[in-house]
């Protein structure tokens, strides 16, 4: 996502680079290729024009401190102006009432029924609350089926009614439940319908007329681009929803939708899908998606998504097994499930700032830690828990059962036994600051 525009953005601001001082010239040809860059990744016309006009005139009227170049000023100003562009401020789920009513609409295909199932878990792991899954499309095959396998991943019931065909009707009787069973959010996944379907844009928006929902969220895939803003547009007139959710924003998508969408229809996005697991789900942060726009990262989202996955308990029985050096290959197998849990590999470390742009053009496999896997899997329940009794003859062994050779198994333990070390003196403040203190000093010269 956004890498095209990334590259476009970087040519844009060398136009800058050992300029003395901003001047009408230089920032009008910056300016320039910044709305070509928007232009490219599918953003609206009005919204690219008005957002460049809005950065020339800040950036002339801006002093160039002695500390700051013309290009970081000017990248500190697109910054800002992009988070300004797509929101600015975090926009929260109203989930006050009880229960919270929430509508999904949207057209074929955006992936309604995923991002019910994904909010439904989103709302229960991160916000305490007992969420019910209403199934309101009657016309899509299995789509019923598929709302309830989602239900069953995640634990969150699904309320269905297989005799009636009145999506209206539906909705009512799931809410009627989910107040009898004592279910304070109720996610009412509608039919996709296209918005010159006047049959079922009439029948969206009497299901809302029904239900009087606190949130109407508009979902919408990514990578339809300029197509998905006008979509919007036309579902916004019919239903004044609340907010938007741009799903598959880890595909090859320009980010023309991402850009465009609040300015066009003056609703923020709330969320944004970022891949198939019912994990991958984000509050939409303006300010983080403009830092990452830019390539400078997102280490914010990048520790919440840890911290997510984060348990307190098994944190501090870890760090004693590390302090005894206690810590083993199921200690290390516990640890990759977590990561594998945060997303999309490519995805996380494009968090980092500066690793964006230098794997930009890496193809990162998700299933990179599955030879890793395998290996530790092939090991005994001993030879996990009890590392270093792994000779050789049981190194020949691993790599057969996990269909490796001995190079990679051997080239594991070693960088495991590399691993268990440094965390061994790192858990001991006395041993870590000798440590430090050891290593070589930068050599300094006079200014």
């Amino acid at each position: 996502m956004f890498e095209n525009l990334q590259d476009k953005l970087d040519r844009a601001f060398k136009v800058l680079k050992g300029q003395g001082s901003i001047t009408e010239i230089n920032v009008a040809e910056t300016v320039k290729e910044i709305r070509k860059a928007l232009l490219d990744a599918d953003v609206n016309y009005k919204t690219a024009k008005t957002f460049t006009d809005d950065i020339k005139e800040k950036a002339l009227g801006q002093h160039v401190l002695t500390a700051i170049s013309p290009g970081q000023l000017l990248t500190k100003i697109v910054n800002d102006e992009l988070a300004a562009l797509m929101g600015g401020t975090v926009a929260e789920l109203n989930v006050s009432a009880n229960p919270t009513i929430i509508l999904i609409a949207g057209l074929n295909g955006a992936g309604k029924t995923t991002l019910s199932g994904k909010l439904a878990n989103f709302l229960k792991t991160q916000k305490n609350k007992n969420p019910l899954l209403v199934a309101c499309d009657i016309y899509r095959p299995a789509a019923i089926d598929q709302l309830q396998v989602l239900g069953g991943q995640i634990n969150v019931p699904v309320f269905v009614n297989l005799e009636s065909k009145d999506p209206i009707a539906i909705a009512k009787e799931g809410i009627a439940q989910a107040k009898a069973n004592g279910n304070n959010i109720v996610i009412i996944d509608t039919a996709g319908r296209l918005a010159i379907d006047e049959a079922m844009m009439n029948e969206i928006a009497a299901v809302k007329a029904a239900t009087n929902p606190h949130e109407i969220l508009f979902v919408v895939d990514a990578m339809t681009g300029q197509d998905a803003v006008n979509t919007a547009k036309a579902f916004n007139d019919r239903l004044d929803f609340t907010g938007v959710v741009l799903t598959k924003l880890d595909g090859d998508t320009r980010g023309g939708a991402a850009l465009s969408i609040k300015s066009v229809v003056n609703k923020p996005i709330k969320f944004v899908g970022t891949g198939e697991k019912m994990e991958a789900l984000d509050v939409f942060y303006p300010d983080r998606m403009a830092s990452r726009i830019l390539g400078m990262g997102d280490v914010i989202s990048l520790v919440e998504r840890a911290q997510q996955q984060f348990d307190e308990k098994e944190a501090a029985e870890l760090q004693k097994k590390i302090r005894k050096n206690k810590f083993d290959f199921n200690d290390f197998l516990a640890q990759i499930q977590q990561i594998k849990k945060m997303g999309n590999m490519k995805d996380l470390m494009g968090m980092i700032p500066g690793v964006s742009k230098a794997i930009k053009d890496v193809d990162i496999d998700d299933n990179a830690f599955k030879p890793i896997e395998a290996i530790i899997r092939s090991m005994t329940p001993y030879e996990r828990e009890n590392p270093d009794v792994i000779n050789q003859n049981r190194r020949m062994r691993i790599a057969k059962g996990a269909g490796s050779d001995l190079v990679e198994v051997n080239k594991l333990i070693k960088q495991f036994d590399d691993m268990r070390k440094v965390m061994k003196q790192f858990s001991n403040p006395a041993a870590a600051a000798k440590m430090m203190a050891n290593m070589p000093k930068a050599p300094f010269g006079k200014r």
